[in-house]
């Protein structure tokens, strides 16, 4: 399943989440046609990782979790995750839903979940494993201290979907995971990319420091990354990252209504986009 996460609103989120968020949480209403009736009843929370890579618990309150950051068992990373899902509300508190082999037939997240877009939370540790309950030991604990140690500072940016800030040692990172499909997505970054930065349009580019360096491709998204500068906060990036959104929509929106081909410089441009790409998933 090249793109598992489409249809449900907010896939941008889904794929950033899997992919590029450490530390994140997200409500869940599993209120869909393939759902059952008490199933809306119960308190569901998409997280990006669980204890021990766990693909779903229920914690001693009743509360249900379903980890993102998985192994694939099978080749529809939905059908895998509302396997977990389902396993979990259907045990009892306390326990965890561990690994296992293919899912078989059955719903997929799109038939269980309500049509409603990801309020993300994102996290600087993994504390929310058990807030509110006993402090952990054992495995839980040593797999908690492991990931809170290898947590990389990261912000949602508000005003996009599937748009991440991240710091790094040397450099900050925007990733923005796009839901456009690849070819006029690309056509359209071209043509942004062979304008190249001016007084009143940055092109490409999200401003002065800024630089792209490359996309990757997951679960069927296209996700550029940009380098920024390091010590500016997170929220300085939203404006011009919405900006940026515009330009590509209009650019979008101009290629469907008088669709040309591309000029010889931003097929260059095009080119020199697709020689910094890789595939994740």
């Amino acid at each position: 399943m090249p793109r598992p996460f489409a249809g449900l609103a907010g896939e941008p989120d889904w794929v950033s989440l899997r992919e590029v968020v450490p530390s994140a949480t997200a409500p869940l209403s599993v209120t869909g046609p393939a759902a059952d009736p008490s199933w809306s009843e119960r308190r569901v929370v998409l997280a990006t990782l669980l204890p021990l890579a766990w693909p779903a618990m229920v914690r001693a309150d009743g509360v249900v979790y379903v980890g993102l950051q998985v192994n694939a068992r099978g080749g529809d990373a939905s059908r895998d995750l509302a396997a977990a899902l389902v396993q979990a509300l259907e045990s009892p508190p306390g326990t965890a839903v561990v690994p296992t082999g293919l899912p078989g037939p059955g719903p997929r997240l799109q038939d269980l979940l309500s049509p409603q877009a990801l309020d993300v939370t994102v996290h600087q540790g993994f504390d929310f494993w058990t807030q509110g309950m006993p402090d952990p030991d054992g495995d839980v604990a040593a797999s908690m201290e492991r990931a809170n140690a290898s947590v990389v500072p990261t912000e949602r940016l508000p005003s996009l979907t599937g748009a991440y800030w991240c710091r790094m040692p040397e450099r900050a990172h925007l990733r923005y995971a796009l839901p456009d499909e690849e070819e006029p997505l690309l056509d359209a970054m071209a043509r942004l990319a062979a304008r190249g930065p001016a007084p009143s349009d940055e092109g490409l580019s999200l401003g002065e420091g800024t630089r792209y360096v490359g996309s990757f491709r997951a679960y069927g998204l296209l996700v550029p990354v940009w380098d920024l500068p390091r010590d500016a906060p997170a929220l300085e990036w939203d404006a011009p990252a919405a900006a940026l959104r515009k330009r590509l929509d209009s650019e979008l929106a101009a290629a469907r209504d008088a669709p040309r081909p591309l000029t010889d410089a931003e097929r260059r441009a095009r080119s020199g986009l697709l020689s910094r790409q890789l595939t994740l998933r």
